[in-house]
């Protein structure tokens, strides 16, 4: 059996890191304030990354940090600088697509590890064994590839070089995320880091003859969000991906909540364990895909991975969420002493709630609010305040990062 992949987690800010390596994350992938494509996440400076590696290498765990942009001239001020920096942070790897990045970065510091991006669309074995002569030491392959085309690549590829692959989150309408239609419609450039995906727009078609006539491109009235895809996702599907012979297991969704972020990791972590203690035994628990759709989500698709997806692989009815939870606190201090425990809320709730309980590692846990208390330990019956700190009684101890969720209706 092939040995077990890594798996990769967003971090959209040091909450979220620290989130993503609780549940379970064997890495985390994070943006600094330049060179990356995920301009609107939270991003880190240079002294948030310092404290998101120190913390994930006290846990065993690695950081990598993208540098994926399309770089134009002026890009260049400032990176030779830069990549210093990350070096002397102790960043496991940077994730890149741009040669003149890599060049930059093999000429500053050779010894920094370099992963591709799929922003590099690398869809074949001598394409990857082109960047591994140029010292990438990982290739983030291309969404457009099937499982069988892995396999291939894995096989005429050197062992040393390692292969990743996105397995869960939102797809791209576009080639591996080369698009051009959000610079077009609202000048922000979705290889700069700024998309603000127009893909998910209702669009209708108009004839040029019959100005001020919108006709919707499915026979139904409401239009059609004609290239709004579905979010991937393998999770019944760990076995073919470890066969397929991936080295790292890739969660989309470094602008997502927490609660996201904890709700996807959790399940991947909980059958890929289940996978590897088993494997001949092994069987898909239902109970880890009922748990993934407890985050907010567009239906499921597989992608490419069994082939080239067909119009069922698009959601045509909306461009919104599946939310079935609210996310309502999170978990900061157990006060064993006088059976209590002290939570920040994150959404409003009150007494009477039920509530479920997410613990790292751990099944969840069902909870009515019987009391509630601010932090003078005065009594109070709801907490509408953002972040707002509260004490509510439970006997016991919850691990460090639990959180609070409330099924809607």
């Amino acid at each position: 059996m092939r040995n077990k992949p890594e798996l990769l987690a967003p971090a959209g800010n040091l909450e979220k890191l620290k989130t993503a390596i609780a549940y379970g994350a064997d890495a985390v992938y994070l943006g600094g304030r330049q060179f990356g494509l995920r301009a609107f996440a939270d991003n880190f400076s240079l002294e948030e990354i310092k404290e998101g590696i120190d913390y994930a290498h006290s846990m065993h765990r690695k950081v990598y940090v993208t540098m994926n942009i399309f770089a134009r001239n002026d890009d260049f001020i400032g990176m030779k600088e830069y990549i210093k920096s990350l070096r002397q942070l102790g960043v496991d790897a940077v994730i890149l697509s741009d040669p003149g990045i890599l060049d930059l970065i093999r000429e500053t510091e050779p010894d920094l590890e370099i992963h591709l991006s799929t922003q590099a669309n690398n869809t074949n074995y001598r394409s990857a064994i082109f960047w591994h002569k140029l010292g990438v030491k990982r290739i983030i392959l291309a969404r457009e590839l099937s499982l069988k085309e892995i396999r291939q690549i894995r096989d005429n590829v050197p062992d040393s070089l390692e292969l990743e692959a996105f397995v869960h989150g939102a797809m791209c309408m576009s080639y591996s995320g080369r698009c051009t239609i959000s610079n077009y419609l609202s000048g922000r450039d979705a290889n700069r880091g700024e998309c603000t995906q127009p893909c998910r727009w209702r669009y209708f078609v108009v004839e040029e003859t019959r100005q001020g006539e919108y006709m919707p491109i499915l026979e139904d009235e409401q239009g059609t969000y004609l290239f709004n895809s579905k979010d991937l996702c393998m999770l019944e599907y760990i076995p073919q991906l470890v066969e397929a012979g991936l080295s790292s297991l890739k969660i989309e969704g470094r602008m997502k909540s927490l609660y996201y972020v904890a709700s996807t990791v959790a399940p991947y972590r909980k059958e890929l364990n289940r996978y590897y203690k088993d494997p001949e035994n092994y069987r898909f628990d239902p109970n880890s895909m009922s748990e993934l759709k407890k985050a907010s989500h567009r239906p499921f698709t597989t992608g490419f991975y069994f082939g080239k997806p067909g119009s069922d692989s698009k959601q045509y009815e909306s461009s919104g969420y599946i939310r079935g939870y609210d996310f309502v606190a999170i978990l900061l201090e157990n006060h064993c002493d006088d059976e209590m425990i002290l939570v920040e809320q994150r959404n409003n709730f009150k007494l009477g709630d039920r509530l479920e309980i997410m613990q790292p590692g751990e099944e969840f846990i069902d909870y009515v609010v019987t009391e509630l208390y601010d932090e003078d330990s005065n009594p109070v019956t709801e907490a509408p305040h953002p972040q707002q700190r509260l004490f509510m009684p439970y006997r016991g101890s919850l691990k460090p990062f639990s959180l609070f969720r409330r099924k809607k209706g």
